[in-house]
């Protein structure tokens, strides 16, 4: 167990950082499942750009890679232009 003040807040706040990355991190994973079931090209076309803009703010935040990111959003549209 930690001894220092410093350290027992460093505990806090990274485990209420992981929550909180967690939380978003999870919700863009379903966003993301949820735009690959869509059959209807009109209502995916609706929704990649908010699954899109969800991923970028991921990546901004270091949440997950930039390149992880770019590798999504790719599959992403070229699962909706194949509809």
């Amino acid at each position: 167990m930690a001894n220092h003040k410093s350290a027992l807040k460093r505990i806090r706040s990274s485990e209420k950082k992981r929550l909180h990355n967690k939380y978003y991190f999870k919700t863009t994973r379903n966003a993301v499942k949820e735009l690959k079931s869509i059959t209807d090209k009109k209502e995916a076309q609706e929704k990649l750009p908010k699954v899109i803009s969800m991923i970028d703010k991921l990546t901004k935040s270091n949440i997950i890679h930039k390149n992880k990111a770019a590798n999504m959003k790719s599959k992403l549209t070229k699962s909706i232009a194949a509809l």
